[in-house]
């Protein structure tokens, strides 16, 4: 409940706590005024002990209300009997003197408070309303047919209005109460969901890290695979190129077999600088994704004479360290991959921002390839599709390759877009 509904149902609750005093003091004013009391005759006292009555019910009802904070306006017997009792001491004070109406008045304002039963409600107010209707009618007793047809008009104006206020009044309670359950389902709903989100993010952030203890494993064997199969290789040969050297007896055949070890030495040099430089993305050390595949794209180019594009569409924005690096070590991979099998003419690598995903797209026009006769090895786990593929995986991606032979390669990444919050 907001404060402005607290300062409502507090005034409310003063209105129903004092208005009766007040509809009996306009009473007792007005009934002074007109001299209906004022004769000292047994009406008169009468009158005065009525009132004396009035207020004495009026305290006791007041003292039973407070020492029953919150539930002094639940219907209950005693509420009944009180609005019985205020009901017929007005009765008789409006016999009296029809100006005593107001206070019978009161009953309109309570009923709904004070009887339990929707129907017992509605015969206090019909109670009420015949009070109403015979002061409006001259008072009581009635002394002609007229008096008797005009408070029977007036009873049926009354009682109708109060029943169309009831009524509404009701409905009008009904749909109060159905917003608080509402508004209370929908903070336990909220408060479920923040805890959902909350519980989301820590597990987000868990699989991150997961990601990148995963990526570092599949550098490792990466590294591994590649100093296998080119430096370790190429210090073999070193190694024979100079045992052939120290048994050779001729000298132009030592010089050939020197030359053969330097080159050997120069290329194994070569591809450790490589390897160490593949460690980490360094592109991304002070450029966004979108500049860094732009200069890896142009580097390919001028290094193996292929015509290749870079495109960016959507709104780019700066994503997470992983999901960048992810990015990136598929585009070199399946440049790496084109420039070794494809042969390609040209090639295109797009990148997209499409909401709540980034899309990568690398297609060139080269040979392509069958991709149901891959060698065993790559289908097995090794470092080329099928690595670029667990690479997407392990930051909830996925990677598809379209090839055909003769028709080029489509390789597409789809990963969710993850902003850096940094």
């Amino acid at each position: 409940m907001t404060t402005t509904d607290r300062r409502i149902d507090r005034r409310w609750e003063q209105l129903h706590l004092w208005g009766p005093y007040g509809l009996l003091g306009i009473s007792v004013v007005l009934a002074v005024a007109s001299t209906g009391l004022m004769d000292r005759s047994s009406k008169w006292y009468a009158g005065w002990t009525l009132v004396a009555a009035a207020v004495a019910l009026q305290l006791w009802w007041h003292g039973t209300r407070s020492r029953r904070p919150g539930r002094g306006r639940i219907p209950s017997r005693a509420g009944a009997a009180y609005y019985a009792v205020r009901w017929a001491l007005a009765f008789v004070l409006s016999w009296l003197n029809p100006f005593f109406a107001f206070y019978a008045a009161s009953g309109y304002m309570d009923a709904d408070e004070l009887i339990p039963g929707i129907w017992r409600q509605r015969l206090g107010l019909f109670a009420s309303a015949v009070i109403v209707a015979s002061a409006q009618a001259g008072g009581l007793p009635f002394g002609s047919g007229v008096q008797w047809i005009l408070f029977v008009a007036l009873l049926v104006v009354n009682s109708g209005l109060q029943m169309v206020v009831a009524h509404l009044t009701q409905q009008e309670a009904q749909r109060s109460r159905e917003r608080t359950e509402t508004i209370t389902e929908l903070e336990r709903t909220n408060s479920a969901l923040q805890q959902a989100l909350d519980e989301n993010a820590a597990l987000h952030a868990q699989l991150l890290v997961q990601a990148r203890e995963a990526g570092v494993a599949d550098e490792r064997r990466r590294l591994a695979a590649e100093i296998h199969d080119t430096i370790a290789q190429g210090l073999t040969g070193i190694i024979a190129q100079l045992q052939v050297v120290a048994g050779a007896t001729d000298l132009t055949t030592a010089r050939t077999h020197l030359e053969r070890a330097s080159g050997l030495a120069r290329h194994s040099l070569g591809e450790a600088r490589r390897s160490v430089h593949n460690l980490a993305p360094v592109a991304l050390a002070d450029d966004g994704l979108p500049e860094a595949l732009k200069k890896t794209v142009a580097e390919w180019t001028e290094r193996t004479g292929i015509r290749a594009e870079f495109t960016v569409t959507g709104t780019a924005e700066q994503l997470h360290e992983e999901i960048a690096a992810t990015l990136l070590r598929i585009v070199q991979e399946a440049l790496s991959n084109a420039a070794r099998h494809a042969h390609p003419t040209r090639l295109g690598v797009t990148l997209s921002f499409l909401g709540d995903e980034v899309i990568l797209d690398i297609r060139d026009d080269g040979q392509g390839f069958d991709p149901l006769a891959l060698p065993e090895r790559t289908r097995a786990g090794g470092f080329g599709l099928d690595g670029m593929r667990a690479r997407a995986e392990r930051i909830a991606g996925t990677l598809t390759i379209e090839a055909e032979p003769g028709h080029g390669t489509a390789v597409s990444a789809r990963v969710p877009l993850v902003r850096d919050d940094r």
